[in-house]
């Protein structure tokens, strides 16, 4: 049922859901608040102004971003406290989930403002219910480190936090790096690891790619160029699972693996995996070689 426009909105911060892609994803409530507001705090002006354009919204804009979050907060909240009405919207989903909202929200509640959730679209949990991997617990993780080695060590942890129920864990990751991500998971789980790359959601080309991690890597290189918005799911192994399938893959086993696939010489495959995981050849012939002097005296 619509909003009766002669009632007033009330005052306080509205945090509001906009499409991830699709535009009819957009909430009636959504466009209510949009056009009743004093104002609209965004991510990135340019970015909104096309959605309000859309639906012939006029409502003033003002930017509040990763950047500047905390120094515009003192303004809105100025306003809120006077009684304002301001809606914060993210460039796509909700606002504040790795997106800039949730330090405001809370600067909001500490000061006694009212925070209204206005619900919309959301990539983790659109890409959770159609994944096909366990519902009932999942972790939301948002995006890994950008660096290769703290990358590792963060899925390493992850590795260590197995439970006895199935869990599936939820990542957000850029075209450009899903390719090592894969990589570091493959060598962290092994390479049966069940995960789904979910891209372009609600667009025109949305591609759901269910596989192992194996097979999700492989099929994605072959690929002239990794395109869209990307939320990575992972089957999260539990403790009876991690214990049958024993120690992760090592550098040797992964070398051997792209041999076996391109026919390449040893040199050639290990400058392809530290291309993969963001290392240097050097690091990981190191690594290799202590691999197999470990072999060699019945160490693991």
């Amino acid at each position: 049922m619509a909003a009766d426009e002669r009632i007033p909105l009330a005052p306080g911060l509205y945090l509001v859901g906009t499409p991830i892609g699709n535009l009819g994803d957009i909430t009636l409530r959504a466009l209510d608040v949009l056009k009743r507001a004093d104002r609209i705090a965004c991510e990135d002006t340019r970015q909104t102004q096309k959605l309000l354009n859309h639906f012939e919204i006029t409502t003033p804009t003002v930017s509040c971003h990763q950047h500047n979050e905390r120094q515009r907060a003192i303004e809105l909240l100025g306003a809120l406290r006077a009684g304002g009405r301001v809606a914060v919207v993210s460039d796509a989903g909700m606002p504040g989930i790795s997106d800039p909202g949730s330090w405001l929200a809370a600067e909001a509640i500490a000061a006694g403002v009212a925070v209204i959730p206005i619900p919309g679209a959301n990539a983790a949990l659109s890409a959770l219910v159609a994944s096909g991997l366990p519902t009932g617990e999942f972790h939301f993780i948002g995006f890994l480190p950008e660096k290769a080695g703290a990358r590792r060590t963060r899925l390493e942890t992850l590795a260590t936090e197995t439970g006895q129920a199935a869990r599936t864990l939820v990542f957000y990751e850029a075209p450009h790096r899903i390719l090592e991500t894969l990589a570091d998971l493959e060598a962290v789980w092994g390479p049966e690891l069940r995960v789904v790359v979910a891209r372009e959601l609600t667009k025109i080309h949305e591609e759901f790619l269910r596989a192992t991690v194996a097979e999700a890597r492989r099929e994605l290189a072959t690929r002239d160029r990794i395109r869209g918005e990307i939320t990575l799911l992972v089957e999260a192994p539990t403790r009876s699972s991690v214990a049958s399938v024993g120690t992760p893959v090592k550098i040797a086993d992964r070398v051997a693996l792209i041999q076996a696939e391109t026919g390449a010489d040893e040199k050639d495959a290990l400058k392809r995996l530290a291309r993969e995981l963001g290392q240097s050849k050097s690091e990981l012939y190191r690594e290799l070689q202590r691999e197999r002097a470990r072999r060699r005296t019945g160490s693991s």
